[in-house]
């Protein structure tokens, strides 16, 4: 089983500052995403406006089954509250090799 990685671009909502999406990601990451089975991390990356996170799980069955276990949670509503999702783009993708 390979490693998989959730990647995902997205801008935030103008009215959300830097800290407020911040704090959101976290409380996520915190109550929900951490707690799924093979989660390993999620890491932000930040260029002019473009956010872009790498959230890497053991496997790709791992990483299949969290894009449901966020389903009905309050924080994740949040989460999603703070992004303009016509600019949200995502993959999945297994790794092949690490250099």
């Amino acid at each position: 089983m390979a490693k998989t990685a959730w990647i995902f671009s997205y801008k935030i909502k103008k009215n959300v500052t830097k800290d407020e999406f911040i704090e959101k990601t976290q409380r996520l990451h915190d109550e929900v995403i951490s707690k799924a089975k093979g989660f390993i991390s999620w890491e932000h990356y930040v260029q002019d406006s473009t956010w872009t996170d790498f959230v890497l799980w053991e496997s790709e069955e791992d990483a299949n089954n969290a894009t449901t276990v966020g389903q009905g949670h309050d924080v994740t509503k949040e989460f999603y509250a703070c992004i303009q999702m016509n600019t949200c783009r995502a993959l999945i993708s297994q790794l092949v090799k690490k250099y």
